[in-house]
């Protein structure tokens, strides 16, 4: 809960939760996973009462009334979570949890945040499977998280039938949404493959500056600098996300582009159906 990247921008993409968990205000509580649906899932510090019963005796909406929202970089962080929503005055009340994804590989988005550093973005890889997190948002904390995104991430509707994304336990989700970059994917050095994502952000920065010297005049000489200039200066971030364009270093996303919905319909987890099998199967086995 101490990293919150909004504030340390060199601690991005901040500490993702640990497992299935109820972020509620400051705390993180346990969730006990039951082969059911999530409403089900038991808050084990609570004396394992059903997720459902302990979000609606807290004011909060059920599971079946939340988004399921899949997280690439902070927003898998219940620090930068709490941070963007309790800054606005919303409850910080989350159900967060591990989900295997395929189809889908993480990688850096081709532009300077408002905080300075060079965030994740989602990419469309076939062949991946990728542990994430999946976020479940009421309507409130979904416009917020909107509102933090936009304009430079887009939200999509991954269908569960072309992207598999299975819970720990064992459910196949139908559908969840995905914030992809509206700036495109950094490329590795060579050039034709998206840098991988995700991994610590001062090595990233470092890397940046070292293979391009107009970078280095802008925002070195080093990682602390960086972050203090462009996270000060919108101008300077234009500029950084320009030069990453004059080098050669982004590649366009468009896989994304027939799943964007920005739409005011929005998917409900009790809308979402589980796709093939059974819960009472049993959890799925870890990737």
């Amino acid at each position: 809960m101490d990293d919150v990247p909004a504030r340390a921008p060199l601690t991005y993409p901040g500490r993702p939760t640990p497992g299935p968990s109820l972020l509620t205000g400051d705390e993180l509580l346990r969730l006990d996973v039951r082969p059911q649906r999530l409403g089900d899932w038991r808050v084990t510090e609570l004396g394992g009462q059903p997720l459902d019963d302990v979000l609606t005796d807290l004011g909060q909406a059920s599971t079946g009334d939340r988004h399921p929202v899949i997280a690439v970089g902070s927003n898998a962080s219940p620090g930068q979570v709490a941070h963007k929503l309790t800054r606005l005055g919303i409850p910080a009340a989350v159900p967060m949890a591990p989900v295997r994804v395929e189809g889908i590989a993480v990688g850096c988005s081709g532009h300077i945040s408002p905080a300075g550093y060079v965030a994740a973005t989602p990419y469309v890889e076939r062949a991946a499977a990728t542990e994430l997190v999946l976020t479940w948002l009421d309507s409130a904390q979904l416009k917020a998280v909107d509102e933090t995104e936009f304009p430079d991430y887009r939200r999509a509707v991954l269908p569960g039938d072309q992207f598999p994304m299975t819970l720990p336990s064992g459910e196949r989700l139908s559908g969840a949404y995905i914030y992809f970059s509206a700036h495109g994917v950094l490329t590795d050095p060579g050039g034709a493959l998206p840098r991988p994502g995700g991994g610590d952000q001062a090595t990233l920065l470092r890397a940046l500056l070292a293979a391009s010297p107009r970078l280095g005049k802008l925002v070195g000489p080093d990682p602390e600098t960086w972050v203090a200039r462009a996270g000060a200066e919108r101008s300077v971030r234009e500029e950084g996300t320009r030069v990453f364009g004059e080098e050669g270093w982004v590649l366009p996303q468009t896989d994304f582009l027939p799943y964007a919905d920005e739409s005011a319909e929005l998917l409900r987890y009790d809308d979402l159906p589980p796709l093939g099998g059974s819960l009472t199967d049993g959890p799925a086995p870890s990737a």
